[in-house]
């Protein structure tokens, strides 16, 4: 998810804040999901990453952050500006089970919450969807014989638990430390590829796939 910084101001119709000009970053939960990514496939756990976002055009500036950090190649469900602010939890974990049942992945990790509305319910949602374990606020994750041993912060103090794969798990920020995208693969992303989907919504929301990019 992508979130701004700048001096409020009120739309119109007293239902948002204007966003126009305004430079957008990925949210800080998802820099570790991203980075913990990364980190498994430097130890040759995880073979591809994919990084997905939902929302307006400018989501691809933060998409292509995540593969300046290392992803192979995005995906970018594409929401028209003035609506991405309807994608609650619900809508957005749906999205996503679709593009798990597209690409099959063995782990989904996503940031603990988003620092603007602050959920903290993705994860939940779409484990319960797609009926796989999950890990919350992930301190630290170990990968072992095709399960992952999670060290997860509660209100009492730490909790270690154990699960299988496939299995989504959500980032928190004492998982790691996100590195800075260097210039050279800052570069290099600019040329991995964004495949471009857009959700349908009837009953339930569905996939229907756009146009590939790769600028």
């Amino acid at each position: 998810k992508q979130w701004y910084q700048r001096r409020v101001a009120i739309t119109a119709g007293s239902l948002g804040v204007v966003t126009d000009g305004v430079k957008h970053s990925m949210n800080p939960f998802d820099e570790n999901a991203i980075e913990e990514a990364v980190r498994m496939k430097q130890k040759k756990i995880v073979k591809e990453i994919v990084v997905a976002s939902c929302g307006p055009s400018q989501s691809q500036e933060t998409i292509r952050t995540a593969l300046a950090m290392g992803a192979d190649r995005g995906i970018h469900v594409e929401v028209p500006a003035g609506t991405d602010a309807d994608l609650q939890p619900l809508a957005v974990a749906k999205i996503f089970s679709k593009l798990v049942e597209k690409e099959k992945p063995d782990l989904v990790i996503l940031g603990k919450q988003a620092i603007d509305d602050d959920a903290n319910q993705t994860t939940q949602l779409l484990a319960g969807m797609l009926d796989w374990p999950q890990g919350t606020m992930a301190s630290v994750v170990n990968a072992a014989d095709g399960r992952l041993t999670i060290t997860r912060e509660i209100d009492g103090g730490l909790e270690d638990i154990s699960v299988s794969l496939p299995a989504v798990i959500s980032a928190d920020l004492r998982l790691n430390e996100p590195r800075y995208a260097t210039l050279p693969n800052i570069m290099k992303a600019k040329k991995k590829k964004i495949e471009k989907m857009t959700p349908e919504k009837r009953k339930k929301y569905r996939l229907r796939l756009c146009v590939d990019t790769t600028a």
